[in-house]
């Protein structure tokens, strides 16, 4: 029996979870919506009021592949196809794909073919495969065209523990997470699931009602730490970084060259804060982009017993987008700008609101000092 690839994320708790699929519910689903062009950009669980889920079963299983390589196997599906070769590009996780350049792809009938790996990412964890001979009936599976609201259900096909064409269901519990990876730093925009998922179903989909990807399935929690917690890659990040694999094998990251933590309670009475809400600048990176533009903290003070930053500026808005944690800073750089960009910081520094132009950078490899 071949070992299902894991990859090892951070927890709340400190411990290591599972890369696995999403597996997600019929709570506050939306009604299917045959007929979607494949690459066709549609709303995220649009209009309906209930799944139909073995109509959604069957309209996408044929897409669904099994992805294998000598360490392990996961899951994908048919991103695109090209016209009248029987060439298809699959889409599935980075860490299924590892550092192989080919992998073993099973399509619904038991079809085998060997898939040349033409781009990975790490950072949004995900490759893809080009595969030669692709059957006719496995069809590229639209990606949505916005986040999936939560409370809205989903479904998840894939390979758990081996088992070939498993689907599970459940709804999307939240939107815009930070998902910690062992490498040392957090993938954006992650949609969050419910579902209990199971080593295997890395790189398979996670569908809204109406047929479309909502995300590609990535990591769940073990169950010792916690349950239904699964995460899954967003649609934005997928429509950013697929084409970028297919064209070039690689995707270009903008880099703003700081280290950042959100402005909570503590950190907001630290830095004289009229609400706990932004992002304060730990630390600009040497010779990055923010470097010698935002200014960084100068000194740490211990709030109710915790060490905080003080003196930075705090980011509270970019190109005109509020922004409250985090997550909506590296969200936005990862999938509404590009190296080379010059964004609009709004700041708070010395108690004073102002606007700071950075141009960005591009992202180090992982590994490399910076937030982002």
């Amino acid at each position: 029996m071949s070992a299902w690839l894991l990859v090892v994320l951070v927890s709340v708790a400190a411990l290591s979870m599972p890369v696995v699929a999403a597996a997600v519910g019929p709570d506050a689903a939306t009604t299917r919506q045959p007929g979607v062009s494949p690459g066709q950009a549609v709303s995220a669980g649009q209009v309906g009021a209930t799944c139909d889920y073995p109509g959604l079963y069957e309209d996408a299983i044929g897409s669904v592949v099994q992805v294998s390589r000598a360490e392990g196997e996961g899951s994908g599906f048919v991103y695109r196809t090209a016209d009248g070769n029987g060439t298809s590009y699959v889409l599935t996780n980075q860490h299924v794909v590892g550092d192989a350049g080919a992998v073993t792809v099973r399509f619904k009938e038991g079809e085998y073919g060997t898939g040349s790996v033409v781009g990975r990412d790490a950072y949004a964890d995900l490759a893809v495969v080009r595969v030669d001979g692709t059957p006719a009936y496995a069809d590229p599976l639209p990606i949505a065209g916005s986040v999936p609201r939560p409370g809205r259900g989903v479904a998840a096909i894939g390979s758990p523990f081996g088992l070939a064409g498993t689907v599970t269901h459940g709804i999307v519990s939240g939107v815009n997470r930070s998902m910690p990876t062992d490498s040392g730093f957090a993938v954006p925009d992650v949609v969050q699931t419910d579902a209990p998922i199971n080593p295997g179903n890395s790189g398979g989909p996670l569908l809204a009602c109406d047929g479309t990807v909502v995300g590609v399935n990535t990591a769940g929690v073990q169950a010792a730490v916690g349950e239904n917690v699964g995460f899954a890659i967003s649609a934005p990040l997928i429509r950013r970084v697929a084409p970028a694999l297919i064209d070039a094998g690689e995707v270009d990251w903008p880099y703003l060259g700081v280290r950042s933590v959100d402005a909570t309670p503590a950190v907001a009475e630290a830095n004289g804060l009229a609400i706990a809400r932004g992002v304060v600048v730990a630390e600009t990176i040497e010779g990055g982009p923010a470097a010698g533009v935002l200014q960084p903290s100068g000194e740490v003070q211990t709030v109710r017993g915790q060490p905080v930053p003080t003196g930075g500026d705090v980011i509270v808005g970019i190109d005109g987008r509020r922004v409250d944690t985090g997550e909506d800073l590296s969200s936005y750089l990862a999938t509404e700008s590009a190296p080379g960009d010059v964004v609009s910081l709004s700041v708070i520094r010395d108690g004073d609101r102002q606007q700071v132009n950075v141009t960005l950078g591009e992202r180090p490899a992982p590994g490399t000092t910076g937030d982002g």
